[in-house]
């Protein structure tokens, strides 16, 4: 993992939503690439800028229908905190989640 910044100065909200794309995005490593597979975590905190990005070595297993709902509950983590969230395969192999939220937006009631 790569850190710059302090990811304690962020406010808990905030903390949360980096945890929990992270914990989803490491879990559809696990759930959808072919061993073997390495995961990369890298995570910046900047004034009025936090960015997550995953990225993983596998390739994808061949589609399944999950049902689930994690990439857009990614998404609406993201967009509570007026950022946005990419997710695809990476240009260098693999898979890729970047996050990118504004620290200082107020989270949208939910």
């Amino acid at each position: 993992m790569d850190l710059d910044g302090d990811p304690r100065a962020l406010a808990d909200g905030v903390q949360l939503t980096v945890f929990r794309v992270a914990q989803e995005a490491l879990t559809n490593t696990l759930k959808h690439a072919n061993r073997p597979t390495r995961a990369h975590l890298a995570l910046s905190c900047r004034p009025g800028q936090v960015e997550l990005e995953v990225t993983d070595t596998g390739t994808p297993r061949a589609a399944a229908a999950s049902g689930g709902r994690g990439l857009h509950g990614m998404r609406e983590r993201a967009a509570s905190y007026g950022g946005k969230l990419e997710a695809g395969p990476n240009p260098r192999g693999g898979w890729r989640v970047h996050l990118q939220l504004n620290p200082d937006a107020q989270s949208a009631s939910r």
